[in-house]
C-alpha cells in the first residue's frame, strides 16, 4: 500500500485508496479479496499479499500496456 500512495504523490496520473475490509464488504465481495492487502489496478490486475517493490512496478506496467 505504501507504494502505491507514493505514486500517486508523485504522479496527477495515479489515485491510490485504502479501505478496511471488515467495513465494506460489498468491495470484499466485488474484488474477491481473500487475502490483505490486495491491490486492485484500473480493474483489470490484482495483487495480493505484501510485495517486493519490482513485483509491484511489473503489475503496474500489465495494468497499463
Amino acid at each position: 500500500m505504501r507504494l502505491a500512495h507514493q505514486l500517486a504523490i508523485e504522479s496527477d496520473l495515479v489515485r491510490a485508496d485504502m479501505v478496511e475490509s471488515s467495513e465494506f464488504p460489498h468491495l470484499v465481495n466485488k474484488y474477491g479479496v481473500m487475502a490483505v492487502p490486495k491491490t486492485v489496478i484500473n480493474e483489470q490486475v490484482s495483487l495480493e499479499g505484501a510485495l517486493a517493490e519490482s513485483d509491484f512496478l511489473e503489475g503496474v506496467m500489465q495494468a497499463v500496456s
